[in-house]
């Protein structure tokens, strides 16, 4: 829901200058698996299940984050794929079809929004891996949020779907703007 609030906001305040409705929906996708990906260092991750082979494929690549909250919660980790991704999406894609650059964003989006909530909890996340230390908002580390304690569930996740309702009430001629985009 973080990642998908903070794609709205995006497009409210960075409206690409054009945008057609197979991009529009690869940028809702994008952002959903840019907010799975930090996690696929974790068996439990539904990206896994989603490929085929995923078990065994995930069991490979789980090696390559170096354990849980490492390299993928990390500086390094988004630029490595930010950049991977760069050179990847415009291969892969019908760019005519799909702005690779709008689903590049998406992507790390989704991706930064994730991290930047698992800095947010009692863990941390380890941003300037290979350091061993872990950043964390607020730094006192007790005021931090217990994932899936009553905090996130009661107050979080109402709160991202109250900011949502508000800022798209507030914004809602630039959100129109970029659906004309889309349907004109």
């Amino acid at each position: 829901m973080l990642a998908f609030s903070s794609l709205v906001s995006a497009a409210a305040y960075f409206p690409p200058s054009d945008i057609n409705l197979p991009t529009l929906f690869a940028a809702f996708v994008g952002c959903t698996v840019g907010s799975l990906i930090p996690d696929m260092d974790q068996g439990s991750n539904r990206l896994w299940d989603l490929l085929p082979g995923g078990d065994f494929v995930g069991r490979v690549f789980r090696r390559v984050f170096l354990g849980h909250r490492s390299l993928s919660h990390s500086l390094l980790g988004l630029y490595i794929f930010y950049r991977l991704m760069d050179w990847f999406l415009p291969r892969l894609l019908n760019t005519p079809f799909i702005d690779p650059q709008v689903l590049l964003w998406s992507v790390m989006i989704g991706l930064v929004s994730h991290v930047a909530a698992d800095g947010l909890t009692e863990e941390g996340i380890p941003l300037f891996f290979p350091f061993g230390f872990k950043v964390g908002f607020p730094p006192i580390r007790r005021w931090r949020i217990k994932t899936g304690g009553w905090f996130e569930n009661l107050v979080i996740f109402p709160g991202t779907l109250a900011y949502l309702f508000f800022f798209i009430h507030g914004h809602q001629n630039q959100l129109l703007g970029l659906l004309r985009l889309v349907t004109g």
